[in-house]
């Protein structure tokens, strides 16, 4: 669901410092909203104050939410902790694992085009497009 970003409310918030928003915002500029924001049944914030205030400075009229209808105020406090703890960041081996295949994707070897040409040649007189 969608929602215009001028009518989510933001009450007091556990995180006080939303950080450096460039690097979100460039994110948000290139894929989309991966993940949607997360209001009430009164459309106060929940869960994704960095990704709407992104999505503010981008000059998004509105944002995908999600909107959970449960409205007692402790469940919405330890729902915004958990958004915000309940994460782990990727190892170094990790990160460096995924650049190298990206750049692999991004820059085929030569035998790498050869083998995709032949794979789609092979589709296309097989009729599997």
């Amino acid at each position: 669901m969608e929602i215009d970003v001028s009518k989510i409310i933001i009450r007091k918030r556990v995180r006080k410092n939303l950080g450096d928003l460039a690097s979100l915002m460039d994110s948000l500029r290139r894929h989309g909203l991966l993940n949607p924001v997360v209001i009430s049944s009164r459309n106060e914030l929940i869960a994704g104050h960095r990704r709407l205030e992104a999505a503010k400075r981008l000059g998004w009229p509105t944002i995908q939410v999600q909107v959970i209808t449960n409205d007692n105020e402790a469940d919405l406090v330890e729902m915004e902790i958990e958004e915000n703890t309940q994460r782990k960041n990727l190892t170094t081996d990790e990160l460096a694992e995924a650049y190298i295949r990206l750049d692999r994707i991004k820059n085929p070897s030569f035998f790498r085009k050869i083998w995709k040409a032949l794979v789609k040649f092979f589709k296309r007189l097989f009729g599997r497009a």
